[in-house]
């Protein structure tokens, strides 16, 4: 669980940081959603 955790934060962080519109940012915690269900599908 600490694992999943800490894989959110980075993703969240580097969305945050490499977008700079609000659709940027949309895609990007999309994107961050999607990294963290395959994770959990494993």
């Amino acid at each position: 669980m600490k694992k999943m955790a800490s894989l959110l934060l980075v993703l969240f962080a580097i969305g945050l940081g490499g977008c700079n519109t609000m659709s940027g940012v949309g895609k990007d915690i999309e994107k961050g959603g999607e990294a963290v269900q395959k994770a959990a599908n494993k």
